[in-house]
């Protein structure tokens, strides 16, 4: 089988990655219709009401991950997953309910977001952590690819529909059939047997839970590294649905096809980056790095982009260093990892990445409303590449090498060891 799908001759793998594709599609269009039904329908423009949605619906994330980095550890992970599936189905559903019936205000929302919250929560690290017993060890950063690429897969297709579904029959029947995209997962998770293919040592009772996972990543410089890069990103940077939102209607003016047209386009970039990771056999620091600055730099040009057209051009280049450096990160951290650890570690890891929204969702959407769509993005490029550098100068000084630069000799750009003498002058 080719390189880049050698995960699929798995056949549980291939009946989770499938089953995910279908709810994938039906989650992106439920992400639209959200941000639609909040910041034009039910706030008639306001990015700050689209900020709280987003920071309510991963805040529980930051709260409940202690609590689900031990679920993943300790108890049976295919069960788990199918019970916050189901959650997940039925939130959806009441949603769609509740927006058809025309009952659907502001604090609805509000609510559902933050069950819908409570239910990914759990899910994320037992979702992320359950891969491992669908693959080998050495498929695993494939499979992490795959899995980022079945997710924007979806995103091509679920963007786009949702944007025409919403303009032509309203976004209630968009929440609708993401409830029925559920079924999908729970149907294959259902039949499929996984095989334990990496021990797995579950925490005892009163051995400290979190604790321990706190312990462990403070005990590990290099995890902190990677952990501070993806809470800043995290945070500021990856608000697309949000930013998108603004800049599509409120700087260029476009209808909901144009919206979900410019998720389509970045998932175009993203899909590509997903692909190029599952050939990799093992990430390594500095693609993280240099993915983050990469991905400050493109979105920093987004946002300055004087027409919508020009808009679309750079999307896929920005979803690429952002899928590089989610990828890569999220390998990086897993394949680092014990296994009896790895449940809470991703549980934290998930809490960074998505849980700060909780905080930069409302502030990205406020600065959006109050000096204009393109500082929605911004306010999280400009950080973001700053933080990548100084990461990754750090990962310089504890590998103990500096980066030269010779237009003569290729590759013009190298790493090269620290001498002693430099070391200590540096330490003078």
């Amino acid at each position: 089988m080719n390189q880049t799908f050698r995960s699929l001759r798995h056949r549980d793998y291939r009946l989770w990655v499938s089953g995910a594709v279908i709810s994938n599609v039906g989650t992106w269009m439920q992400r639209v219709a959200q941000d639609w039904l909040v910041i034009q329908v039910l706030t008639h423009g306001s990015g700050t009401a689209g900020g709280i949605t987003t920071g309510l619906q991963f805040g529980p994330i930051l709260l409940l991950a202690p609590i689900a980095g031990t679920i993943a550890d300790r108890f049976d992970q295919r069960r788990t997953l199918m019970a916050t599936q189901a959650s997940m189905a039925v939130l959806g559903l009441l949603l769609g309910l509740d927006v058809v019936t025309g009952h659907a205000q502001l604090w609805h929302v509000y609510v559902l977001a933050v069950l819908l919250g409570c239910a990914s929560a759990i899910d994320g690290p037992v979702r992320q952590t359950f891969v491992g017993q669908l693959v080998p060890r050495e498929d695993l950063p494939n499979a992490i690819g795959l899995n980022s690429a079945s997710f924007n897969s979806a995103r091509l297709v679920g963007p786009a529909l949702a944007g025409v579904l919403i303009a032509w029959v309203g976004t209630g029947p968009v929440f609708l059939i993401n409830a029925a995209s559920f079924v999908a997962p729970l149907v294959m998770l259902h039949i499929m047997r996984p095989a334990q293919r990496e021990p797995r040592v579950k925490p005892a009772k009163g051995s400290g839970g979190m604790r321990e996972g706190l312990a462990y990543v403070r005990a590990r410089p290099d995890l902190l590294a990677i952990f501070v890069l993806v809470g800043v990103i995290g945070t500021f940077g990856l608000n697309f649905q949000l930013t998108s939102a603004l800049m599509t209607s409120v700087k260029f003016g476009t209808d909901s096809a144009g919206f979900g047209l410019a998720g389509t386009v970045l998932a175009v970039g993203s899909l590509a980056g997903a692909l190029v990771a599952a050939r990799r056999e093992r990430p390594r620091y500095r693609l993280v790095v240099g993915a983050a600055v990469a991905f400050g730099v493109l979105a920093s040009v987004a946002a300055l982009m004087p027409s919508y057209a020009l808009y679309l051009v750079v999307l896929p280049f920005m979803g690429l260093a952002s899928l590089t450096l989610m990828t890569a990160a999220n390998a990086t951290v897993q394949m680092s990892t014990e296994p009896a650890m790895r449940g809470r570690v991703m549980a934290m890891y998930m809490s960074l990445m998505q849980g700060g929204t909780v905080v930069g969702g409302p502030f990205v959407g406020w600065m959006g409303t109050r000096f204009g769509p393109e500082w929605s993005i911004l306010v999280g490029s400009i950080p973001s590449a700053v933080v990548g550098v100084l990461v990754g100068v750090y990962f310089l000084r504890r590998a103990r090498v500096r980066v030269t630069y010779s237009w003569k000799e290729s590759p013009h750009l190298r790493l090269v060891p620290v001498r002693n003498d430099e070391r200590d002058a540096a330490a003078a």
